[in-house]
């Protein structure tokens, strides 16, 4: 089957079969004998992309039905009662899907919180009272779990397989490889573009437009731009949108988070500073000491570490230094989810392995100062491999 020439970058068939063949293998080891998930965005939706490389957008919920003996069933919004069986090969889009199932059920609309089960429920029936995985349940509707769970399917076994599928998703094929890498490289090109235009006069929101409409021209399907300048000497932190509204003026510096997925969906990020004028010497030595950070990190980021060690030691060294502990996340894998485990943070019971795509950005205030740097590394069998974004580790001067 050709595929739609609608479709921007998509992921190969032979891929898609490496995938549901380790996850299925997986679940038999398992016991499971189907999964099911529902993502509504394609920011945290990277589990409805990994089965069937098509994005769950908008807040409409895309569920996936995936059992471990026969293809995909999928139910996402449309009209009432549009039911298409499909063969493995698909129809140019779906692929590895037996049936196509729409309804016109919306969040917003809470009546409507059976509609996406009911039709899930169908596919279900021919495994009640086996074993059903739940695939990342902070995404779920609480209203698909109930319903599955206080009707038919009362007698099923329900399990968290959230872990299964992760530790397959996480660990990066050749091809997926290639895809962060062309990732990495759009983001290079966002941000040369948004500091080669950024002036006084402009507001933050101008600065991550510019950013957002060389990803999109380049590849990308969505992500965020995050902006924030201030007087230098006065702390900032990155925003979205709606904290975007502040002038520029000479003598700022400007923060640009470039977090988006590339050409084929994977996700990396890029952040940098840039100052409209000169970047004074406590600036440049506090970015130093950032950079040391980072190279801190990198040192641990080890196969077979766990998070939680890295976490510790880099929390311990931050505050020997006399800069503040780590208390949210600076250190994180990347893939079809713009933050995708493992959290290198002391909850994550993952450890750090080949051939995951993890992105460290160090990010505090000390003496006023806000600093940081964010780049991407692909995880080779003695440590990261070289940074994946080429754009200069420094502060950009704008004269």
């Amino acid at each position: 089957m050709q595929l739609s020439e609608r479709l921007v970058s998509p992921i190969s068939t032979a891929e898609l079969e490496r995938r549901w063949a380790a996850v299925r293998a997986a679940m038999a080891a398992e016991k499971i004998d189907v999964l099911l998930m529902q993502n509504n965005n394609d920011h945290m939706g990277g589990y409805v992309k990994y089965f069937t490389d098509l994005s769950a957008t908008n807040g409409y919920p895309m569920t996936v039905v995936f059992p471990h003996d026969e293809d995909m069933t999928i139910v996402n919004q449309g009209p009432f009662a549009m039911v298409k069986d499909l063969p493995h090969a698909g129809d140019g889009i779906r692929r590895g899907v037996k049936r196509w199932m729409t309804t016109p059920s919306y969040a917003s609309a809470h009546y409507t919180a059976s509609y996406d089960a009911g039709l899930a429920a169908q596919a279900l029936a021919p495994y009640a009272g086996g074993t059903i995985g739940l695939v990342g349940t902070y995404q779920m509707s609480v209203a698909l779990v109930d319903y599955l769970r206080n009707g038919r399917f009362s007698n099923s076994k329900f399990v968290d397989a959230s872990d299964l599928v992760d530790a397959i998703k996480v660990i990066k094929s050749a091809e997926e490889k290639e895809l962060i890498v062309k990732a990495a490289r759009m983001q290079d090109g966002a941000m040369r573009a948004a500091f080669g235009a950024l002036e006084p006069g402009m507001r933050d929101a101008d600065v991550a437009a510019i950013a957002r409409h060389y990803s999109q021209r380049h590849g990308s399907e969505n992500g965020i731009y995050l902006c924030s300048s201030a007087p230098l000497g006065t702390p900032t932190h990155i925003a979205q949108h709606h904290f975007q509204n502040r002038v520029i003026r000479e003598g700022d510096y400007v923060m640009l988070l470039v977090e988006d997925s590339g050409p084929g969906g994977m996700y990396t990020e890029l952040g940098r500073t840039a100052v409209v004028g000169k970047v004074p010497q406590a600036m440049q030595d506090e970015f130093a000491f950032t950079l040391e950070a980072r190279r801190f990190t990198l040192h641990l980021l080890q196969p077979g570490t766990p998070c939680r060690a890295i976490w510790d030691q880099y929390n311990t060294f931050m505050q020997r230094n006399g800069r503040p502990a780590e208390a949210r996340l600076y250190c994180h894998g990347q893939g079809y989810d713009l933050v995708e485990r493992p959290l290198v943070r002391h909850d994550e019971p993952m450890t750090i392995e080949k051939d995951m795509n993890i992105v460290v950005h160090p990010n505090y205030t000390h003496k006023n100062i806000s600093s940081w740097v964010c780049d991407n590394y692909l995880i080779e069998a003695n440590g990261p491999g070289k940074r994946l974004h080429h754009f200069p580790e420094e502060i950009v001067e704008l004269g």
